[in-house]
């Protein structure tokens, strides 16, 4: 299972971060961001599966390709800032983490704006 591998590589990152932010702090990130990625790349081929579902319940529910691009996005922002602030905490910047997650949920707002008028639309068009 790929929930072994990636669990590894994330304690591993832990340890070799731990290690050589004694030895040497300048490259703690640089490990932190590393391993981050590694664990990343090693989601690709699940993320892809996910986006492959997520298309064919859109084609089966008649969702147009707009909405369903715009509910991909909205995810894809909040797990980016998710990462990205989690790197920033851990790198002892948690302020910087915070304005990241506040940029993120702006974004997604803005990003839902077509989708929440679209449901106002079919409220509006159910009503007498």
């Amino acid at each position: 299972m790929d929930i072994f591998r990636i669990i590894g590589v994330g304690l591993l990152t832990c340890i070799v971060s731990t290690l050589i932010k004694v030895i040497k702090p300048e490259y703690f990130v640089v490990v932190i961001i590393s391993g981050s990625m590694v664990i990343l790349f090693m989601l690709i081929d699940s993320l892809s599966t996910i986006f492959s579902y997520f298309s064919i319940l859109s084609s089966k529910a008649g969702i147009g390709y707009e909405l369903f691009s715009t509910v991909l996005k909205v995810l894809g922002v909040g797990f980016l800032t998710e990462f990205a602030s989690n790197i920033c905490v851990d790198s002892g910047n948690a302020s910087i983490g915070d304005k990241i997650i506040l940029a993120g949920k702006v974004v997604i707002v803005c990003l839902a704006i077509p989708i929440i008028t679209s449901l106002l639309g079919t409220i509006t068009s159910l009503l007498p």
